[in-house]
């Protein structure tokens, strides 16, 4: 097996985004009944690189130092391409926090995870909007 501290950012944030998507959908699921068109769509407000980047700019005082540090090392990760609806600040803020979540995953710190995907939830509340 792997040492995870010696996996690329990006290795870590392909988990990490699998997660984040995963627990969002569960969420909206469990908590409203919509129509899969609009489940997508409050998906999408949370999963894209401007809802990451939101999520990690409200997270910035709940981090310990070791996700702080795992959110800067997935952020500067270089990479060929940004997504077309992002900036470029965005996206590496996208990477940095889709890394730290699958370096959580990873670690097996699966309360931490639900802890902050629970605060993002209640404090960005994109389905209330």
């Amino acid at each position: 097996m792997v040492d995870i501290r010696e996996q690329s950012p990006l290795s870590m944030a392909f988990v990490g985004d699998a997660v984040y998507s995963l627990l969002i959908r569960e969420y909206l699921v469990k908590h409203k009944r919509y129509k899969i068109n609009t489940l997508n769509q409050m998906s999408v407000k949370y999963v894209s690189a401007h809802g990451q980047f939101m999520a990690l700019e409200i997270l910035q005082d709940v981090l310990t130092d070791e996700e702080k540090r795992m959110v800067k090392r997935g952020q500067n990760t270089s990479k060929a391409t940004v997504a077309k609806n992002a900036t470029v600040e965005e996206y590496r803020a996208s990477t940095g926090f889709e890394c730290m979540l699958g370096w959580l995953k990873l670690s097996g710190q699966e309360e931490r995870i639900e802890y902050l995907v629970d605060y993002i939830i209640k404090t960005l509340g994109f389905e209330n909007k």
